[in-house]
């Protein structure tokens, strides 16, 4: 592979070495305008993460007002607090959604899980049964890129250089990903009991009193594209959680606040809560860095009622100025009801992929919630196969969109043992509904172009008839 001379150049180690990275030199409403003058619209948020666009005044005020008028920075594990970290954790649980009653704010969404398996392993110590240090996770799934969030991620190219580091107090099980895993003649109901019947199982072989929480995303992020649980498969995991004492961890860092059409993702699945639940992306918008976990309150009592105090910490955990930012998105999302326009804005962007995407010849599942969907595609849509990584087809469609001015984000390498060609389209919370109409008009047409060397469509008695350019050999007979 040959480097960029830009890239080889630059003083940025970039990550990616092949190609020179466009500049961007502003935003605008939930456009990105490059340094040619061309306007990008960015359909999915960088990584999920500007769901109001990348242009809020009110935002930019907040901030330099807080700089102004407050202070700067204030050490979590000093004796001092400050206003916009308790202001920020009062909008965000003054409620106490499912119980969730505290909040630690750090920066990055795998700080947040390192801090999240901390958390937990501290209230075993507390309770008392220190032996609880293992954690079930689920295949194929994303947790962050720190050591401590990849032991508890399924991604296999991502732990691939690191596995003389990832912890033996780690297993998995199969995620809930009824398009490729469900039987044919499986209800949804019957698909969630056997994943549930899976995960008792595990306890049982790591035994109850050694397992210290399960790990999941409520919706699954970028390897298993906008993934929701069948119905009814969180209700029996929060019901075996809690048979044998488990933690309930979930992971919204990506698809929670407010993405999915409710706050929380959990809150569609009829369930109590987790225990502690991690938080990020959406809940700076991007304008700073922030993320966070939140904590049932039976999780500090326990702190509370032990060692009087959290043993982990961060330099920048808490940290005024990305708090004061998260203040004035969250305070703009309340007042604009983005989160019930979400909710509205996602049906319309359903019945678009739907309409005009879900037809298509090599296009075989779309799934999503809210304004967060994804698009898979397929060589074969009756028996479902799958792309060689080799032929890198999502992420030709995410170049094919960028060409004509369109960001959206395909998945992210080998992610396990079932190849997901998929791209994600999760638009601000801000997008209309004549954007809407144009990302998914711009995406079909690079997915058209995309599609030109695997198919040719034969009209025949005004029926499409597919046929497949690689070798039958390898994928069977496509007609």
């Amino acid at each position: 592979m040959t480097t960029d001379e830009f890239v080889a150049r630059s003083h940025i180690l970039h990550r990616s070495f092949s190609e020179r990275p466009a500049k961007i030199v502003a935003g605008d409403g939930i456009s990105l305008v490059l340094e040619s003058g061309k306007k990008v619209i960015d359909a999915s948020c960088g990584p999920s993460v500007s769901c109001l666009g990348h242009s809020q005044p009110e935002i930019t005020e907040a901030i330099t007002n807080h700089l102004k008028n407050d202070i700067a920075y204030v050490y979590s594990g000093s004796p001092y607090t400050n206003g916009a970290t308790e202001e920020l954790a009062d909008i965000l649980l003054s409620e106490k959604p499912g119980g969730l009653s505290k909040a630690i704010f750090v920066n990055s969404g795998s700080e947040a899980t390192d801090a999240a398996l901390k958390l937990a392993v501290q209230y075993w110590h507390e309770r008392g049964q220190p032996q609880r240090t293992h954690f079930i996770a689920r295949k194929q799934s994303y947790h962050g890129n720190t050591i401590g969030a990849l032991c508890v991620s399924g991604h296999e190219s991502r732990r691939e250089f690191y596995k003389d580091f990832m912890s033996s107090n780690v297993t998995f099980v199969d995620p809930c990903y009824a398009y490729r895993m469900k039987g044919d003649d499986e209800s949804d109901e019957e698909f969630a009991q056997r994943l549930g019947r899976q995960f008792e199982d595990e306890i049982l072989r790591i035994g109850p009193d050694r397992v210290a929480g399960f790990v999941a995303e409520t919706v699954s992020g970028t390897t298993l594209g906008c993934l929701p649980a069948v119905p009814g498969y969180f209700r029996a995991i929060r019901d075996i959680c809690d048979r044998y004492g488990v933690l309930l961890i979930l992971d919204e860092i990506i698809c929670g606040m407010g993405k999915t059409g409710t706050m929380h993702a959990w809150e569609q699945e009829g369930i109590r809560g987790p225990d502690i639940q991690t938080i990020g992306k959406a809940l700076g918008a991007g304008f700073v860095p922030l993320s966070g976990v939140l904590l049932h309150q039976k999780i500090f009592d326990a702190l509370s009622a032990g060692s009087g105090g959290l043993a982990h910490g961060h330099t920048f955990q808490a940290h005024p100025l990305a708090c004061a930012a998260a203040v004035a998105a969250q305070r703009i999302i309340k007042r604009d009801n983005l989160i019930e326009r979400t909710a509205q804005m996602g049906h319309k962007l359903e019945a678009l992929l739907r309409k005009e995407i879900g037809p298509m010849a090599l296009v075989g599942d779309i799934r999503g919630r809210g304004l967060f969907w994804a698009v898979e595609f397929v060589l074969d849509k009756s028996l479902k196969t799958a792309f060689s990584p080799k032929a890198n087809f999502c992420n030709q469609v995410v170049k094919h969109c960028l060409d004509s001015g369109l960001n959206i984000l395909g998945n992210l390498g080998h992610t396990g043992e079932y190849q997901v060609d998929h791209v994600l389209v999760c638009p601000p919370y801000t997008v209309t509904e004549s954007e809407l109409e144009e990302i998914v008009s711009l995406l079909m047409a690079a997915i058209v172009k995309t599609s030109e060397p695997f198919v040719k469509a034969e009209c025949t008695n005004g029926v499409s008839k597919v046929q497949s350019d690689v070798k039958v050999a390898e994928i069977g007979n496509m007609s």
